[in-house]
């Protein structure tokens, strides 16, 4: 291992997948949320690692 503290974003894709079932639950369209909080999800864990990555 090099040392350098890595960050984690699969917390982020989590969040957003459960944040979005909960929206999608009260809009009446549970799947369209776990969909569109899963698309979120990913574009924050990609932002995460290319700042990571940039940082390195």
């Amino acid at each position: 291992m090099d040392g350098q503290n890595k960050r984690a974003g699969g917390c982020f894709i989590m969040a957003a997948v459960l944040l979005g079932f909960l929206a999608g639950l009260v809009t009446g369209n549970a799947l369209r949320g776990v969909w569109i909080g899963l698309g979120a999800g990913i574009a924050v864990a990609v932002a995460v690692w290319l700042l990571d990555r940039r940082r390195s």
